[in-house]
C-alpha cells in the first residue's frame, strides 16, 4: 500500500531536482523547468496531505489554483524570456549583465 511518506519523498526528490536546476542556471528556460518542477512538488504534497480532509477536500481545490497559477507564470516567463532574447541575442543568465542599453 502506497503511504503519505512515500508520497513526501516523491515530492522531495522532484523538489529537490527542481533547485538543482534552478542553481545550476545553464540557460533562461532551465530555470523555468526547475520553478516548475518546484511548483509541482508543491502541488504533489496538497493532494498526498487532501487525502485526510475528506469533509471540504481543501488541498485539491488548492492544488487545482497552484496549476492555474503555474501555468500564468510559465506564459508570462516565456514572454520575457523571448524579450529578452530579441534585444541580447541570448537566453544564458551570465551574459546579461545590464536592463538598459
Amino acid at each position: 500500500m502506497i503511504t503519505l511518506t512515500h508520497f513526501l519523498v516523491v515530492s522531495a526528490c522532484i523538489f529537490c531536482i527542481g533547485l538543482y536546476t534552478v542553481i545550476a542556471k545553464r540557460n533562461a528556460i532551465m530555470i523555468l523547468i526547475g520553478i516548475e518542477l518546484m511548483i509541482n512538488a508543491a502541488i504533489l504534497n496538497f493532494v498526498a496531505f487532501s487525502k485526510y480532509d475528506k469533509i471540504n477536500y481543501g488541498g485539491q481545490v488548492f492544488a487545482l489554483f497552484a496549476i492555474v497559477l503555474a501555468a500564468a507564470s510559465v506564459a508570462v516567463g516565456l514572454a520575457i524570456i523571448l524579450n529578452v532574447y530579441r534585444h541580447y541575442k541570448t537566453i544564458n543568465p551570465d551574459n546579461i549583465t545590464d536592463l538598459r542599453d
